[in-house]
């Protein structure tokens, strides 16, 4: 494929390492197991809102959803249990591969986010890593019309980067995000760090990576 102009990031869980929040949820005396569930459920009422025309705050939905789900788990965890595992959404780091693959790919095209979550967690969370002033922009849903995978959603994104959909490559280890940013009109990246199957009821990738230093590879970057 030719090479994009501006390559567009998941932040939740393409680049942040969502594995400490199963030992955040074991600490406020709650199954490790429940941090899974607690995102899909996040995720999923985000897209519920969204598809009735709506556009809730990613830690609106997260902080109610939390409360009820600890409460549900009959372990005697409260709310400062969900302060405690919110503190630690907040505060992840990136995945082992994200800081070599963006100094990687940031010599190939600009590099904006675009997350469902706040832009000020994106901030921080590349903040940490060092690698903040790579990325030209950190978007997110809640400038937008909707959350993704909603066409709106990358449209915003396709606007506010001034660029056409199709010089754009998104990257998500997500594939309703894959999916989603195809018929928007992006070309799209999958980030298969675990060797996971592609769905086949999602229209496929144009490119798939085992992790972002090899996806600068394929697009003409240093060697994985």
């Amino acid at each position: 494929m030719s090479s994009p102009q501006t390559i567009v990031f998941d932040v939740n869980e393409t680049l942040s390492d969502m594995a400490p929040l199963g030992e955040a949820f074991a600490a406020a005396g709650a199954p490790a197991h429940l941090a899974q569930v607690w995102f899909a459920g996040i995720l999923r009422d985000g897209f519920a809102v969204t598809a009735a025309g709506g556009n809730a705050a990613f830690a609106e939905i997260a902080q109610d959803s939390l409360v009820r789900l600890l409460a549900e788990t009959g372990d005697g965890a409260d709310e400062a249990a969900a302060g405690s595992i919110m503190s630690a959404l907040r505060s992840l780091e990136v995945h082992p591969d994200v800081v070599a693959g963006i100094e990687a790919l940031s010599p190939l095209a600009e590099l904006v986010t675009l997350s469902n979550g706040s832009a000020s967690v994106a901030e921080s969370l590349l903040g940490r890593a060092g690698v903040r002033e790579r990325f030209r922009a950190l978007l997110s849903v809640d400038d937008a019309p909707a959350w993704k995978p909603a066409r709106s959603a990358y449209a915003y994104a396709a606007a506010q980067c001034g660029r056409p959909a199709e010089q754009m490559l998104l990257v998500a280890v997500h594939p309703w995000d894959v999916h989603g940013a195809h018929e928007a009109g992006l070309r799209t990246a999958w980030l298969n760090r675990t060797g996971a199957q592609y769905p086949g009821y999602f229209a496929q990738p144009d490119l798939e990576a085992a992790d972002l230093p090899a996806l600068a590879a394929q697009l003409g970057g240093a060697p994985a």
